[in-house]
């Protein structure tokens, strides 16, 4: 079975930029989707961004606007570029495939 794995999490400053990748250890075609979820301490899973296989995008209202959601077919790979970075971006963030794969995540934290 296709796995995922979150790559690129770390610290980063209030303001600052950061670029997570989502890698699939096969192919990910055909899929309808390849969504980002993050999860704060405390709270429950919250949804970010996704695309879809004909390459349309969709976003969280609390990341409209600074995040966007790149992908590489040659890659097997979706990015999620996130700028302007807040506090409030603090989570855990996941990747999924069609939301029935689900990668283990990886810790963003912005913080001053």
């Amino acid at each position: 079975q296709i796995q995922l794995e979150e790559i690129g999490g770390g610290v980063v400053q209030p303001g600052g930029s950061l670029r997570l990748s989502c890698v699939a250890s096969g192919t990910m075609f055909p899929f309808i989707f390849v969504g980002w979820y993050r999860q704060a301490p405390g709270q429950g899973r919250e949804y970010v961004a996704q695309i879809f296989n004909n390459w349309s995008t969709n976003f969280g209202e609390r990341v409209k606007g600074r995040f966007t959601i790149p992908r590489d077919d040659a890659k097997n790979t979706v990015h999620l570029d996130m700028s302007d970075l807040r506090p409030e971006d603090t989570a855990v963030y996941y990747c999924t495939l069609n939301r029935n794969i689900w990668g283990r995540g990886t810790q963003v934290t912005v913080s001053s």
